[in-house]
């Protein structure tokens, strides 16, 4: 059995990509990123957890940006057990370091902050009252996805950019 495969010999590449998430193995997630066709970057295992839920949940950073860098990649799946998308899993990690790097990931990768999980709370209502970084982090994300391309056209968008830039910079 090939060193890198671990545990997942005769699993098929879902579960493989599933397994490579949970425990940051690069060298799987590679192997099977390169098999084109054979795989479903947003698969789910019973839970309802996506490769991406599992990278979050378990930390798994190096996985995270192959997933990510995926042209197939939905950022936004939501599981079944607490309707939870990823962005939801990772502000509530313990480690802020940890959190903090995730959480820039996804957003950067087109994470929807708007997003209600089963609870009814966006990703905001989740962050701890006196996380200030990651709760300017969020917003700021918020500010500019509400910048849409009508603004720009319009002018609107120098208004907004000057009102976001008082807001979060001075």
């Amino acid at each position: 059995m090939d060193a890198s495969d671990g545990d997942t010999k005769g699993a098929s590449n879902n579960e493989r990509l599933l397994a490579a998430a949970r425990t940051d193995n690069e060298e799987l997630i590679l192997k099977v990123l390169g098999e084109e066709g054979t795989f479903d970057i947003n698969c789910q295992d019973g839970l309802g957890n996506t490769p991406l839920h599992n990278a979050v949940i378990n930390g798994s950073t190096d996985v995270l940006e192959h997933i990510l860098e995926h042209e197939g990649c939905d950022v936004d799946p939501i599981n079944r057990i607490e309707g939870a998308t990823p962005l939801h899993l990772a502000v509530q990690l313990g480690h802020p370091g940890l959190r903090k790097h995730v959480v820039e990931s996804l957003l950067e990768a087109g994470a929807d902050t708007s997003i209600k999980d089963k609870n009814g709370f966006i990703v905001l209502d989740l962050i701890l009252s006196d996380d200030t970084e990651m709760r300017t982090l969020i917003r700021r994300s918020q500010a500019q996805s509400s910048i849409s391309k009508d603004d720009i056209a319009s002018g609107t968008y120098f208004f907004s950019l000057s009102l976001f830039h008082s807001f979060f910079v001075t």
